[in-house]
């Protein structure tokens, strides 16, 4: 009897003064979806989320994992933490797999999803409803989404819905405005894919294990992330994180480290005040404050950091960029008659371009002796647009009254002028004059 009690004593002393004692209360939800349903699937994501929770665990998180969710299964554990997160002081949410933008707005995707259109995004997890569930926490609220990678299911939605609509289709994922308290990292700038990688882990995901559990300030250990990947990727993924904090926080407390006298002086650290000089860098966040921290810290750890920035600064503007061919378009189309005996004919277009989508019209549309003409022209001037029509009474080819057909022309746009050619037909070509 008397040694039980002993042991039960000494069992108590030993954790009491060696496990890691977290005063706030953590909660943290980590999904991870690969075995999608209607698409191949992505071998890191259950992974990532196991090996996340383990992480989060030791830094005393009360975890919710699972993976390979449904939709039903997505609602489930939503609500859960959704309860978790109304007494916390601390609260995470960590997705690996799917994810999508459809008008600004950025949506989770169960392994159970199809998407056929808009309506089908009801079947999504919206993340400003994850947002909105983690706000009751008092003091942190971290957000992280490893899931920019190319989606075919949005790619099946785009080409369901039409050329028109399916602008509002973005790739990658929005930008999301961060409320105070809150960071947000996403695993690569918003509007770009990420790599999956050909590890256990997604590169993001393989970072975030290599530095969460440091004992360093939660803002530090992100940008730190951030950086990580952008080299391991070789400068082609820049994780985005968005910090809206008013002071520092550690999950795994400050490193105290104890300066022992010394009989000669200690090496100069060149990097020891990289860390406080890149915040105030960031804040300011201009090509000349990012060139003054490459200048005095040119080889400490934010440097490639810095120099993303400055590219993404000094980036064309793409949506800009296309926004310069909008206006009122006339088109020419000319199909010259072939020696096989194809027969050719005339005709002539009025079109507009907005935000970079050219539309035109002949006819009413879906009568006989209609057209439409529909395409999105990049930054670049290059435009694959989509001729529709239905045959009238006129018709070239004899075909009977209202029988539908498609031709593609590629064409290229610059300046006031534009040309193309029939993609299966050299003989048909349309010149655009902007009006």
């Amino acid at each position: 009897m008397h040694r039980d009690v002993l042991f039960a004593f000494f069992a108590a002393a030993f954790f009491g003064v060696f496990a890691p004692a977290f005063a706030d209360n953590r909660v943290a939800l980590v999904i991870g979806n690969g075995a999608y349903a209607r698409v191949p699937h992505l071998a890191n994501p259950v992974h990532d989320a196991e090996d996340v929770a383990a992480a989060l665990r030791r830094s005393g998180f009360e975890i919710i994992v699972a993976t390979d969710l449904d939709k039903a299964g997505m609602d489930e554990v939503m609500i859960k933490f959704a309860r978790a997160a109304r007494t916390a002081d601390v609260a995470m949410f960590y997705y690996t797999g799917h994810a999508l933008q459809f008008g600004g707005i950025n949506y989770l995707v169960p392994v159970d999803a199809q998407l056929s259109d808009e309506a089908d995004l009801h079947r999504m997890v919206r993340v400003d409803d994850v947002i909105a569930d983690m706000q009751p926490a008092k003091n942190l609220r971290i957000l992280v989404l490893d899931s920019c990678r190319d989606n075919p299911l949005a790619e099946q939605m785009k080409r369901s819905i039409g050329s028109t609509r399916s602008a509002s289709i973005g790739r990658g994922l929005a930008k999301i405005d961060s409320p105070e308290g809150m960071i947000i990292a996403y695993a690569t700038q918003p509007g770009r894919t990420a790599e999956d990688g050909d590890g256990r882990n997604s590169p993001f995901t393989t970072s975030f294990l290599k530095n969460i559990e440091a004992r360093e300030e939660i803002g530090i250990i992100f940008r730190r992330i951030s950086g990580d990947v952008y080299q391991t990727t070789h400068q082609m993924q820049l994780p985005e994180v968005s910090l809206s904090l008013t002071g520092e926080f550690y999950l795994n407390g400050k490193l105290q480290i104890t300066a022992m006298p010394a009989t000669t002086a200690a090496p100069v650290d060149p990097c020891a005040a990289a860390s406080d000089h890149w915040k105030s860098t960031e804040a300011i966040n201009t090509k000349a404050a990012y060139e003054d921290h490459l200048a005095r810290f040119p080889n400490c750890p934010f440097a490639s950091l810095a120099r993303a920035k400055m590219a993404s600064l000094t980036a064309p503007d793409l949506a800009k960029e296309k926004r310069r061919f909008d206006g009122i378009w006339l088109g020419k189309l000319v199909c010259e008659p072939t020696p096989s005996g194809l027969p050719g004919w005339k005709s002539e277009l009025a079109g507009r371009v907005t935000d970079g989508i050219f539309h035109a019209e002949i006819g009413r549309v879906g009568k006989p002796g209609s057209q439409t003409f529909d395409g999105t022209i990049e930054a670049d001037g290059t435009a694959d647009i989509l001729q529709k029509g239905w045959s009238g009474g006129r018709d070239p080819f004899h075909r009977p009254l209202g029988t539908e057909f498609n031709n593609r022309y590629l064409s290229k746009f610059e300046g006031s002028h534009g040309s193309g050619t029939r993609s299966d037909r050299a003989s048909c070509n349309v010149n655009f004059t902007k009006r």
